[in-house]
C-alpha cells in the first residue's frame, strides 16, 4: 500500500487524517514534535531538514504523498513562530521530499491551509511576500514587530497557499499532484485556544458559518483521503473550502 507522511500528526486535524488512512490501508509516517515516528520541530531549520532526513529514511528514498497538518495559530507564543511553522514548516518539508515523491510515480500532497487565507488582509502583507520570497528572517522579524498574531497567521495561510498554487504548476508537468485545504473553524486543540483567549475568543464565537456550526477533523480528513485518491485524479493545484460556507458568506464575487 502506499506510504504517506502526515505532520501535525499527533492531533486535531492531523490524527484524523492519520486515522483515516490508516483504516484505508495506507502505510503512515508521523511527523510531530514528539510521540510520532518522526519527532521534529518544524519551526527551525534545523528541526525541518531533521524530519526530511528521517521521513527519507524510513520510505526508503520513495515517498507516495504528503500531508501537511502541522500548524501554529493565534495563540502560539511569539508571532515569529506562526511564520516560521505555517509557511517554512510546510514549504522546506515538501522541498526536502520532492525527489522522494518523484521516485513512488505517482507522487501527491495536500496542505492544510484555512479560509483565513483567503481575507484581503493576508494578500497585500509585507510579512506574507517575505514568506513567498523565501526571507525567513525578514517574515520573522515583520511578525514579530507587528505584535498582530491574527495578521501573521492569515499572512502565513495566504502565502502557503500561494506557494501550494505555484508548486502544483511545476509538478503537474511531472505527473504529480499538490492541491490545499481550506478549513474554517473545525473542533481541534487550536480552535478551542482561540475561543479560550481573551483576546480573540469573542471574535471567534461570532464568526459562525453559515451552517452555524464548526466543523469536525474527521470532516477534513475524508476531504484530503478524496484529494489523494484516483477520484481526484485531474484535480492538482485547486483549494478545496470545507468551511461551513464560510468564504462564500464572505466572498460571494471572488472565486
Amino acid at each position: 500500500m502506499p506510504t504517506i507522511a502526515v505532520t501535525g500528526a499527533a492531533s486535531g486535524i492531523g490524527a484524523a487524517v492519520c486515522a483515516q488512512l490508516e483504516n484505508e490501508g495506507h502505510t503512515l509516517i508521523r511527523v510531530d514534535r514528539a510521540n510520532a515516528d518522526v519527532n521534529a520541530d518544524l519551526s527551525t531549520p534545523e528541526g525541518r531538514q531533521q524530519a526530511v532526513q528521517a521521513t527519507l529514511e524510513q520510505c526508503g528514498g520513495s515517498l507516495d504523498a504528503v500531508v501537511a497538518c502541522a500548524g501554529v495559530g493565534v495563540t502560539a507564543p511569539s508571532v515569529g513562530l506562526i511564520v516560521g511553522v505555517n509557511y517554512f514548516g510546510v514549504a522546506e518539508y515538501l522541498e526536502g521530499l520532492e525527489t522522494a515523491l518523484k521516485a513512488s510515480g505517482r507522487g501527491k500532497a495536500v496542505i492544510i491551509g484555512s479560509v483565513a487565507g483567503s481575507h484581503q488582509v493576508a494578500a497585500p502583507h509585507a510579512m506574507a511576500e517575505a514568506m513567498l520570497d523565501n526571507d525567513e528572517a525578514k517574515a520573522r522579524e515583520i511578525a514579530d514587530d507587528s505584535g498582530e498574531p491574527h495578521t501573521a497567521y492569515a499572512a502565513s495561510k495566504y502565502a502557503v497557499t500561494v506557494y501550494g498554487r505555484r508548486k502544483a504548476v511545476e509538478w503537474s508537468r511531472q505527473g504529480m499532484r499538490l492541491n490545499i485545504i481550506a478549513p474554517g473553524a473545525v473542533e481541534t486543540p487550536l480552535h478551542q485556544a482561540s475561543i479560550d483567549d481573551p483576546r480573540f475568543g469573542e471574535a471567534v464565537r461570532n464568526f459562525v458559518a453559515p451552517m452555524g456550526r464548526a466543523g469536525t477533523p474527521d470532516e477534513i480528513a475524508s476531504a484530503t483521503s478524496f484529494l489523494l485518491s484516483d477520484q481526484a485524479s485531474f484535480i492538482s493545484g485547486s483549494v478545496l473550502f470545507v468551511d461551513g460556507g464560510m468564504d462564500a458568506m464572505v466572498r460571494a464575487r471572488q472565486f
